[in-house]
């Protein structure tokens, strides 16, 4: 149950969003959102802790992804601005929402298939849900951390830049893993104090942090990129295949 709950609860933060979002507290709706991925990110881990590792479980965690992290930022992205191109941003909107969607569906499909080069090389395929969540949110980010300059909340660029992180989701592109991240031993205590001093700038300066975190990770992809590709060379250049490797677990 208690995995189960944690998901549960995701699915009602990432609703609870929408709500904010609503009545104009557009603040506390991305706050939520990110509260929501913090507890998808949590509920993977006790299962695995609590050897609760279910079918039922992970399919919850998809339909609460889904949702949270699909549905929730495009209606909130639409209620925020896209609305004032009631078509083109109502399209923007969708394409997120349904992009997230499949990549969640394109997981399930997979769940029993072991040929996933991507996976066994450490990669992520594509940019995981809660993080394209995040993403989706720069332009956000950026006006309110501006005191709401409403340059960044021009509908027609918000709605291009909403679009291309949907189908980032979708894609073929392989993404860093964190879970497949292992720091040498010389720079362990330095990446500690690194993210000591990130959680504290979030809790300071929470807007400027979030931009500079979305940019940090965007900056990563060519990384990923790269690192695949060697890979892929020792491998003897096989080809990857679609299907990323967490998708019911905390990056889905």
């Amino acid at each position: 149950m208690v995995p189960n709950a944690i998901t549960a609860a995701a699915l009602c933060v990432g609703l609870t969003g929408i709500r904010f979002a609503i009545a104009g507290d557009f603040e506390k709706s991305v706050q939520a959102i990110i509260l929501a991925g913090l507890l998808d990110g949590i509920d993977g881990r006790a299962a695995r802790l609590l050897k609760a590792q279910s079918r039922f479980g992970a399919e919850l965690d998809s339909l609460a992804d889904s949702i949270s992290f699909g549905v929730a930022p495009a209606l909130i992205i639409y209620l925020w601005t896209l609305q004032s191109l009631p078509r083109l941003g109502w399209f923007a909107a969708l394409a997120f929402a349904i992009c997230c969607v499949l990549r969640l569906a394109r997981f399930n499909a997979r769940l029993d298939t072991d040929d996933q080069p991507h996976k066994s090389a450490g990669f992520l395929t594509g940019v995981p849900a809660p993080v394209g969540a995040g993403l989706a949110f720069l332009p956000m980010y950026l006006w309110i951390a501006s005191g709401r300059n409403e340059m960044f909340a021009a509908p027609l660029p918000v709605g291009l830049w909403t679009t291309l992180i949907a189908f980032l989701m979708i894609s073929s592109v392989p993404t860093l893993s964190w879970a497949k991240l292992r720091p040498r031993r010389s720079i362990r205590l330095e990446l500690i104090a690194v993210t000591g001093l990130i959680v504290a700038a979030l809790l300071t300066e929470p807007w400027p942090t979030l931009v500079a975190l979305s940019v940090g990770y965007l900056a990563l992809i060519p990384v990923g990129l790269a690192g695949y590709a060697r890979i892929r060379r020792q491998r003897g250049g096989r080809p990857a295949v679609q299907g990323g490797p967490h998708d019911a677990g905390p990056l889905p």
